[in-house]
């Protein structure tokens, strides 16, 4: 026996961003927010890890 297909509420939210995709268009995909509660590093890189990296890649 098929399932009874369940019944989506209304969310505002949704709603409205869904508007503005239709009228502005989709966010960019490639676009990265950096993590605002990161600390900076203690210590800047060494020369040596900075020329151990570029080894690396």
């Amino acid at each position: 026996m098929a399932q009874k297909k369940k019944i989506k509420r209304f969310e505002a939210v949704q709603a409205v961003k869904e508007l503005a995709r239709e009228r502005v268009g989709a966010p960019p995909v490639e676009k990265v927010v950096p993590h605002k509660n990161k600390k900076a590093d203690k210590h800047r890189a060494t020369l040596g890890r900075l020329l151990g990296e570029r080894e690396t890649e």
